[in-house]
């Protein structure tokens, strides 16, 4: 009977065991080489990391940067054949898109912070950038603590909002905090006069004014809410092949000097639905981050 009852014990433990492992994800190098595909996550209007052309074409500069990642991955894995599919994700679902394997590499303009580190992991940074608000200049809003009292709109899923709460509270502000479902919602709100201020990363800030109908009527912030803050890659967290694959790619994209006609397409010439020019060169601190990449990503 005690013989019986041990070997049940140890069939079910089995069982567990092979339950488990049947449900721990696939490393999404092997996946790659088992279907053949590799999924990236896109964003429909984030100039200039990641939009739609008038094709219906996802581009933009963290969509090339992406392609030849995964170009330089497929040379690694001996295996050209692999293809690009590309899933378009939301501020709000990117994280859930990525742990659930719908996407393998998150190809938009997300902030590496440590809060974002407990949940996915960052590749080395391709841009950094500090928070900033937009207002209408007939508004007069011209420093932080000129929003006292005022309706500020945030994005859903973004850093900001938790920058915004703590400056709230520190300079007792008093503000009246709302959240767009995106970036383009959110600028929508302060365009249509539903908030005084946008709160966001200040490069996407200023390519949403600079694509806007009328640029002369929106004032960027001198004032910064952050500190300057890097973008990174997202990929699912504890895939260790993976991250150092797309790393290693970064890497050569870095010191082969490839980063600065990839930057300068972008954020130099005229690009966008209507060829807007950013006119933003590369700053001393992402110069650095090219120059020598460190491992913020877990």
């Amino acid at each position: 009977m005690l013989r019986l009852k041990a070997l049940l014990f140890t069939g079910l433990m089995m069982a567990s065991s092979g339950q488990v492992l049947a449900n721990e994800p696939v490393p999404t190098l092997e996946r790659m080489t088992q279907s053949g595909t590799i999924k990236l996550g896109y964003a429909t209007k984030n100039i200039p990391f990641s939009y739609l052309d008038h094709k219906g074409e996802p581009v933009g500069y963290t969509i090339d940067l992406c392609r030849r990642v995964v170009d330089l991955v497929k040379q690694k894995l001996s295996r050209p054949d692999i293809k690009i599919e590309f899933v378009e994700r939301t501020a709000s679902n990117r994280v859930v898109l990525l742990n659930d394997g719908s996407i393998d590499l998150e190809c938009v303009s997300s902030t590496n912070t440590e809060e974002r580190r407990r949940s996915v992991w960052f590749s080395y940074s391709h841009f950094i950038t500090s928070t900033r608000f937009v207002t209408l200049k007939s508004s007069g809003i011209n420093s932080i603590n000129d929003l006292a009292g005022r309706t500020v709109v945030v994005t859903k899923g973004s850093t900001n909002i938790a920058q915004l709460n703590t400056i709230n509270r520190e300079k007792s502000l008093y503000l009246a905090l709302v959240q767009g479902v995106s970036i383009n919602d959110a600028f929508d709100m302060v365009t249509q006069g539903k908030a005084s201020a946008f709160v966001m990363d200040g490069i996407l800030l200023a390519s949403l004014v600079a694509n806007s109908q009328n640029p002369e009527n929106y004032a960027l912030s001198a004032d910064t809410l952050s500190e300057p803050q890097p973008y990174g890659l997202m990929l699912r967290k504890d895939d260790v092949g993976f991250r150092d694959a797309v790393n290693d790619a970064l890497l050569t994209i870095y010191k082969s000097g490839e980063i600065n006609d990839i930057y300068n397409k972008w954020f130099m010439t005229d690009i966008g639905p209507d060829g807007v020019n950013l006119n933003t060169p590369m700053t001393d601190d992402l110069k650095a981050a090219f120059d020598n990449p460190v491992n913020l990503g877990g």
